[in-house]
């Protein structure tokens, strides 16, 4: 079993973490090779040089930009996927049900068993949990900058990042086909889930499952910014599908095109500028992922 630990993982994986890791393994029955890498070329890297060995587990241990990184390479070969959740929200491994707590998801990994789940794929590049166009791609690269440049704290610099955005509020005029019927829409906020998404209430931002083999795709329609918060205030009430100006749609593949010949692109908390227009489809149980044998949103949460 190979364990890519991120480094820079918002819990932090450091020497002595490898150390006891490798101990809990061995308590739990496991031989851990343990590589601890500090960039995405690296994870990736290692990654590779892990199927090419032929490694059957191997196990991403970050948040969930890491998992998507490890996913991508693991997803359509002989490997399983393991997850040591390290990141500061960890979404998939919530949504899977793997425990938080370094020893109980080590034992997941020992006594676990198998299942087959969902990804997604926006111009050939994988996302475990989503996608999204608008407000939150630029919030996220201007968080960076300013992580970057002036230091600031991850928290710090999305408040301000956030705040940045909305004075800026950038509108996206979207040509989009679901499932080859088209449709015309100009947002400011575009989501793109693996998989179908709770968007009400406080269970906001889960999934109960994600093996239905379906995109899930939410769109703000003409609307400014209090406008925006309006729509938050009636997800929070439950009050959401009977908003005018939101759109929830279920599809296969989705193609989404705008004005220019590229846009800035999130998935899973990753900005990368992509040429549009945007393919997405979704690669229905392409993921083999160890999680714990007694739990899994497929067969324990309710949707």
């Amino acid at each position: 079993m190979t364990v890519i630990a991120n480094g820079t993982a918002g819990q932090g994986c450091t020497q002595g973490w490898v150390r006891t890791v490798e101990q809990t393994c061995r308590h739990f029955g496991l031989t851990a090779d343990v590589r601890l890498v500090q960039s995405g070329d690296d994870i990736m890297r290692t990654a590779h040089d892990a199927l090419a060995r032929g490694a059957s587990t191997i196990v991403a241990a970050g948040g969930d930009g890491t998992v998507s990184a490890i996913a991508a390479k693991v997803a359509g070969t002989h490997a399983c996927l393991g997850v040591l959740p390290m990141g500061t929200l960890n979404h998939f491994a919530k949504d899977l049900g793997i425990p938080l707590e370094l020893e109980a998801a080590i034992e997941a990994l020992a006594g676990g068993r198998e299942i087959s789940v969902d990804i997604g794929d926006v111009n050939g590049r994988t996302f475990i949990n989503n996608s999204s166009l608008g407000l939150y791609p630029d919030i996220v690269r201007d968080r960076e900058q300013q992580r970057r440049r002036i230091g600031r704290g991850k928290w710090a610099a999305l408040l301000f990042a956030s705040l940045n955005a909305a004075r800026r509020y950038p509108v996206l005029q979207l040509r989009i086909e679901v499932d080859g019927k088209p449709i015309t829409r100009r947002s400011a906020f575009v989501f793109i889930g693996n998989n179908n998404y709770t968007m009400e209430g406080f269970e906001i931002g889960e999934r109960a499952r994600i093996d239905e083999g379906v995109l899930s795709l939410y769109v703000t329609q003409r609307m400014g910014r209090f406008g925006l918060l309006g729509l938050a205030i009636r997800a929070l009430l439950h009050r959401l599908r009977q908003a005018r100006d939101f759109d929830m749609v279920k599809a296969a593949t989705l193609v989404v095109d705008a004005p220019g010949h590229h846009m800035r692109v999130a998935t899973d908390g990753e900005v990368t500028l992509m040429e549009t227009p945007l393919h997405y489809r979704i690669r229905p149980g392409a993921l083999r992922v160890i999680v714990p044998a007694t739990q899994s949103p497929i067969e324990g949460k309710q949707p």
